[in-house]
C-alpha cells in the first residue's frame, strides 16, 4: 500500500528541517557561534523552532502513516497535515518576532490542535468507532 499522504507530508517535512536548520546556521555563521546558543536570544529562539519542529513531527507523520495503513486516511487527513506543515513555517517564522506575534501562535494552535484531532482519531479507528 503506497502511504501518499505521508510519503507526501514527510518530503515536505524533510525541507522545512533543512530550512530551519539553515536559519540556525544562517545566526551562527553572522554572530560566530559555533556551539551552543553564545547567549544569543535570536540563535536560542531559532534553535527552539527547529526542536519544536523535531518534536512535533514524528508524532503526527506516524499518526497519518497509521490512519492511512487502516484505509481511513481520507482526504482531511493530507489537508491537517499540511495545516500542520504550514504551522511549522509560521512558527519558524514567529519565534524571530516579539511574543505575543500571530505567526507564533498559529504555529502553536495548528500543531495542537493536529496532534489532537489525528490521536483522537486514530483511537476511534482502533476501537473499531471510525
Amino acid at each position: 500500500m503506497l502511504l501518499q499522504t505521508t510519503l507526501s507530508l514527510a518530503a515536505a517535512a524533510a525541507i522545512i528541517n533543512l530550512w530551519l536548520s539553515m536559519r540556525c546556521g544562517q545566526v551562527r555563521m553572522q554572530e560566530k557561534i559555533l556551539i551552543g546558543d553564545g547567549g544569543n536570544e535570536r540563535l536560542t529562539a531559532r534553535m527552539r523552532a527547529h526542536a519544536n519542529f523535531i518534536e512535533n513531527t514524528p508524532l503526527v507523520l506516524v499518526l497519518i502513516a497509521g490512519i492511512e495503513l487502516t484505509g481511513k486516511g481520507m482526504p482531511w487527513v493530507a489537508y491537517l497535515g499540511a495545516l500542520f506543515m504550514l504551522g511549522r513555517v509560521s512558527h519558524g517564522l514567529g519565534m524571530d518576532r516579539n511574543y505575543p506575534n500571530p505567526l507564533r501562535i498559529f504555529g502553536t494552535i495548528s500543531a495542537m490542535v493536529t496532534l489532537l484531532v489525528l490521536a483522537i482519531y486514530a483511537v476511534l479507528i482502533a476501537l473499531g468507532v471510525a
